[in-house]
């Protein structure tokens, strides 16, 4: 709790646009035209909205926050694009996903999942997350790298891609592989 209220308090801080190239990340960790991705923790969407390019009319985008503030932003962004493969939905995913078991091709956490484990929160997430995804389906991981700050949160918040496959491989994910992902990102890309 005390993560998700410094995240709200610190709304400038809850995206990491302008440091990651969407579109070569996503294309790097596997999306595809007519796939459904799931954006767990999507911030102000920038992720979600170039997943909605690459997946095509044929595909979806699920885009899901506990910020108002940005699930504002990001479906006036959406209205005013008319993009119709994007679903905003301001929820805690730790609660539970309005999705059917099964229905998501990819998962992508971009810089979010340090605060699941700040909040104790991670069976919650990966269990509900695992319930979403399809058989064989893809979970990304892209956080920040542990160098010194700035950008990005404090140093004993950051996870090494170590510790990352330490803590979602006892859900049933098996790593896939682990890549830099910009100048202050790796990813790690899982598949259930």
């Amino acid at each position: 709790m005390i993560f998700k209220r410094l995240w709200k308090r610190h709304a400038s801080l809850q995206s990491s646009r302008g440091l990651l190239d969407p579109h070569k990340v996503l294309l790097d960790v596997g999306l595809k035209r007519g796939d459904t991705l799931l954006d767990a923790g999507c911030g102000d969407g920038y992720f979600a909205l170039a997943a909605s390019e690459m997946v095509g009319p044929e595909g979806a985008v699920h885009a899901v926050d506990l910020s108002p503030g940005a699930i504002t932003l990001l479906k006036q962004e959406v209205a005013r694009k008319h993009i119709g493969n994007v679903d905003v939905l301001l929820l805690d995913i730790t609660s539970g996903i309005p999705l059917a078991s099964d229905s998501v091709d990819m998962v992508v956490l971009v810089s979010v999942l340090h605060g699941f484990v700040t909040n104790k929160e991670v069976d919650d997430l990966l269990r509900e997350l695992k319930r979403v995804l399809k058989t064989g389906g893809i979970l990304s991981v892209v956080d920040f790298r542990k160098t010194k700050p700035p950008p990005g949160p404090v140093m004993s918040l950051r996870l090494a891609p170590e510790e990352v496959v330490t803590i979602i491989s006892p859900y049933h994910f098996r790593k896939e592989r682990i890549f830099e992902a910009g100048a202050y990102h790796y990813a790690v890309t899982f598949r259930t």
